[in-house]
């Protein structure tokens, strides 16, 4: 063994971290990421033993799992995971299709004046002209 070798320590999981995320706003997201995740498993966790009996054990009042599931519905939307119901089993689904939506726009412009603009491509810069006023 050489020298250099033997002088360098075992890096731990935040040392190989640290190493790859040499920029603050990556370590940051990898931060966020963590916090995240461990907000998702225990909120995971919780909403399972609301449902789970555990031998021996004697549960006498149960929790209400609202809040604890829109935490964990609202943590897996940051991950890009949404949950919707299928609009052909009669469920009201949050999730509307492109057509759905042109539909809307439609009726809505047909019952009262005015107009929607949509902005696909930013910066954009709205000034008045002076010299019109």
């Amino acid at each position: 063994m050489t020298d250099s070798a033997k002088k360098e320590p075992k890096k731990g999981i935040v040392g190989k971290i640290k190493e790859a995320a040499e920029d603050k706003e990556e370590q940051l997201v990898i931060l966020s990421t963590f916090v995240r995740l461990g907000v998702m498993i225990w909120a995971g966790s919780i909403l399972t033993l609301n449902y789970v009996e555990i031998p021996g054990y004697k549960q006498e009042q149960k929790i209400d799992p609202t809040f604890i599931a829109s935490v964990f519905t609202g943590v897996l939307a940051t991950f890009g995971v949404q949950a919707g119901s299928n609009k052909k089993n009669g469920g009201a689904g949050a999730n509307i299709s492109k057509k759905d939506m042109e539909v809307l726009i439609e009726k809505a412009s047909q019952t009262a004046p005015a107009q929607t603009i949509r902005i696909e491509s930013a910066p954009l810069n709205i000034v008045s002209d002076p010299k019109k006023s």
